[in-house]
């Protein structure tokens, strides 16, 4: 049985936790918001798997098992010590009805993933931990369990809060923008939290990966700095800062701690419906992205990975923190440095607009890579960018065309690359390490000439990175923490 929404549990009690006021549910209804939602694009649940031939659980090897909870669907990957996945497998969101609908369809593919995992490996999982969509938030009582309002997905706008955020963070702080976490919890407070009616004290905030993470732990109140940055959390001080500190909606703020840090058992009915080790931590989550990001195996100041999916993200390992709203430039801490991302709204969107997977495959035939196209492009797929300029008027340049379609493609790969090189430079700019090389994920990475066209823009070393599936980089934060856990037992 899968737990229900109004579980009750009690909140941790050895970290510092804000008591919360209580708010009418109704007044969810007050919320001004611009939706712009993510949506499946299947009509019922599906599920894919992949087990290692052979594998049988039968020798006990530690298992690590990362789950990630996308736009559209979840994904678990189980890994052992040396990074070799044992098993995998996806689950598509079921279909919902309205907002609180996709918390119960996130639960559903929770617990399938959870029964999709080979039985004879289960007793081998020693540590769980989830990665969810930055900025998605749900409040949660903390007596009852009980939805109080959202979830509110990483991409809705909340406008009305954004003057109130912007009147007591510091200017271009990452917290002012309407999507925020921050914005989010302001709105409700605004509206359904401060008319000291309802849920009295006992309202919380928490990520959506906080939540998936409280149906196995049980614990309230916990988070991590990367889901954390977007309410408002200081990760350089590791403390939320005294402006924040100072409004009344503080005490429903999450105590936080490191990515992959043990939170606490799995709860003893989940143990035993799934058949899991009494010994299983479940450890703090992060955001999709920087779980992407760890997937590659990066390490240390210059290393970078580029994201060539439907957009291009980029992200980058620096030794000194760098934050600009204008740009939507900002810094997640990554242990004891600083990955720094900012992401354009150029990539492969523009691409599928013009041609077909097979064009691309043929005409990037006919290119040569060594060679600089005289073509000046910046392709976007609508009007407005964001990084690395900040334009929200800024329109598509795709002319001239030239006759050949094989220079037409040659000109806009180069273009796109251009762009990526200008994204590094001004993170430059702005503070961060310089790029020293760089990784490849999403769709792009799979074009050889165009990472031969970007080394060569780029002037660093450019490859694939070999996993780049979020739900392995989570797969490795669990891998961390259960390391923690050992550490903590010994000393």
């Amino acid at each position: 049985m899968v737990p229900a929404l109004t579980l009750s549990v009690e909140p941790l009690a050895h970290r510092h936790h804000h008591p919360a006021r209580r708010a009418p549910c109704s007044g969810s209804s007050g919320f001004r918001r611009s939706l712009n939602r993510a949506v499946t694009s299947r009509a019922r649940v599906t599920m894919l798997s992949r087990q290692d031939p052979g594998a049988d659980g039968a020798a006990g090897t530690p298992l690590f098992l990362g789950i990630d909870f996308g736009t559209s669907g979840a994904r678990y990957a189980l890994i052992d010590r040396q990074g070799a996945i044992h098993s995998e497998g996806k689950r598509a969101y079921a279909p919902v009805g309205d907002a609180a609908g996709w918390a119960s369809s996130w639960r559903a593919a929770l617990f399938q993933l959870l029964g999709d995992i080979p039985p004879a490996h289960r007793p081998s999982i020693s540590s769980i931990s989830i990665d969810g969509t930055s900025a998605t938030t749900l409040i949660v009582d903390s007596e009852t369990g009980e939805l109080l309002a959202g979830p509110f997905l990483y991409n809705e706008s909340f406008p009305d809060a954004l003057p109130a955020v912007e009147s007591i963070a510091p200017a271009n702080h990452t917290v002012c923008s309407a999507s925020s976490t921050l914005c989010k919890l302001v709105s409700w407070w605004n509206t359904a939290g401060s008319d000291g009616t309802g849920s009295g004290s006992a309202a919380v905030l928490m990520h959506q990966s906080d939540w998936l993470l409280w149906l196995l732990h049980g614990q309230y109140g916990v988070s991590d700095y990367n889901n954390a940055l977007k309410v408002g959390y200081d990760p350089e001080a590791d403390a939320y800062p005294s402006w924040l500190m100072a409004q009344p909606y503080s005490r429903m703020l999450p105590s936080v701690m490191a990515p992959g840090a043990p939170i606490a058992a799995v709860r003893d009915d989940v143990l035993s419906q799934y058949g899991l080790s009494k010994e299983c931590v479940v450890c703090t989550g992060t955001t999709d992205s920087i779980a992407a990001f760890l997937a590659a195996r990066t390490a240390g100041p210059g290393r970078a990975v580029t994201s060539l999916g439907s957009t291009l993200a980029v992200k980058l390992v620096s030794e000194a923190r760098v934050d600009d709203a204008r740009f939507g430039v900002y810094s997640h801490r990554l242990d004891d440095a600083w990955l720094v991302g900012g992401a354009s709204n150029t990539g492969g969107a523009v691409l599928r607009q013009l041609f077909t997977d097979d064009q691309l495959v043929v005409l990037s035939r006919d290119i040569d890579p060594a060679a600089a196209s005289p073509l000046d492009y910046y392709p976007l797929p609508r009007k407005g960018e964001r990084f690395p300029v900040s334009d929200p008027d800024m329109a598509p340049r795709l002319q001239p065309r030239p006759e050949s379609d094989a220079e037409y493609l040659h000109g806009i790969l180069e273009s796109i690359a251009r762009i990526e090189a200008k994204g590094y430079s001004l993170l430059r700019e702005l503070g961060a390490t310089a790029v020293e090389e760089v990784f490849t994920a999403g769709g792009g990475a799979q074009n050889e000439k165009w990472t031969t066209i970007r080394e060569r823009v780029l002037g660093v070393p450019v490859r694939k990175a070999e996993q780049t599936e979020a739900a392995y980089g989570a797969a490795l934060l669990a891998l961390k923490g259960a390391d923690r856990r050992v550490g903590a037992i010994a000393s």
